[in-house]
């Protein structure tokens, strides 16, 4: 085969593949909100309680929250329980929640998506029959407290909270 023509299919190729990436990733629909964070020095402790302020407009809307981590292949459980703390806006305290988070599957397999020796997962914190509705408009904060039995907890890279708009609430007839 003629060198040039070669040359010439795989940038063809490769353009083709570029291009096409391109607009899969222009159709996916951005998040509402999302946010991750560092975990210092990969060791998240009792005190370290990463805050997210999340502005909300629309209280007709309905949500998925979700829960974001990264950890190393070394992360030493299968699991991580954890407190969400929520304070509406307007309130001066938090509601608190104790949630478990699974991150392997029975077999030790790690859940999510990982490159190497680095996993993401992102975890519902609402049900798909149960969507989060925000019943007042301003500012909500979430804050995320590991509640493991050892502290530090090692292995964690990042921690974040990402919120979905999929619809809204139907009328009642």
């Amino acid at each position: 085969m003629d060198r040039n023509y070669m040359q010439f299919s795989a940038k063809f190729f490769f353009s083709v593949c570029l291009i096409s990436c391109l607009a899969l990733a222009g159709c996916m629909e951005s998040p509402y909100f999302q946010k991750t964070v560092s975990v210092p020095e990969n060791q998240w402790t009792y005190d370290y309680q990463p805050t997210f302020k999340v502005d909300i407009n629309d209280t007709a809307a309905l949500y998925h929250l979700y829960f974001v981590i990264r950890h190393t292949g070394a992360y030493p459980f299968s699991n991580l329980w954890m407190w969400i703390d929520t304070k509406e806006p307007g309130d001066s305290t938090y509601s608190k929640s104790r949630i478990e988070i699974p991150l392997a599957e029975k077999s030790g397999k790690w859940m999510g998506r990982g490159m190497g020796e680095i996993w993401e997962q992102r975890m519902p914190i609402t049900r798909d029959d149960a969507p989060m509705v925000f019943k007042k408009s301003g500012t909500y904060e979430f804050k995320f407290e590991q509640n493991m039995r050892i502290n530090p907890l090692p292995e964690v890279l990042q921690v974040g909270l990402r919120i979905e708009k999929i619809g809204y609430k139907k009328e009642k007839k």
